[in-house]
């Protein structure tokens, strides 16, 4: 009985341990500017400010994003939380899969 308990408790632990450290690997701080999935990094109403220019494309029903350099991450989170941030430069922290970061703080720079 001893043994199949420390049998199942070894077998338990060579499934759960690496989950475990898989989602907490999953949770990013990445610095970047809030743009919109149809603009991404280049936006392209003239004579409107980018900030404009994400509101605007916002009305489509589109996500905001994250630009970080060259990649372009989908922001997963309450958009009035994300709209004040509309074209700055932000810290943000959230869990990362694929292109998608869910956001669980937004903080301007």
């Amino acid at each position: 009985m001893k043994q199949s308990s420390l049998f199942a408790f070894a077998l338990l632990s060579t499934v759960l341990i690496p989950a475990v450290q898989q989602i907490h690997a999953a949770s990013q701080t990445i610095d970047g500017i809030v743009s919109d999935t149809m603009c991404g990094k280049k936006h392209m109403i003239a004579g409107k400010t980018d900030a404009e220019c994400i509101q605007e494309c916002m009305k489509s029903k589109v996500s905001y994003a994250l630009v970080a350099g060259t990649k372009v991450y989908t922001l997963a989170g309450k958009p009035q939380s994300i709209a004040s941030f509309a074209g700055k430069h932000v810290r943000v922290e959230g869990d990362l899969n694929g292109n998608t970061l869910t956001l669980t703080s937004i903080h301007g720079m």
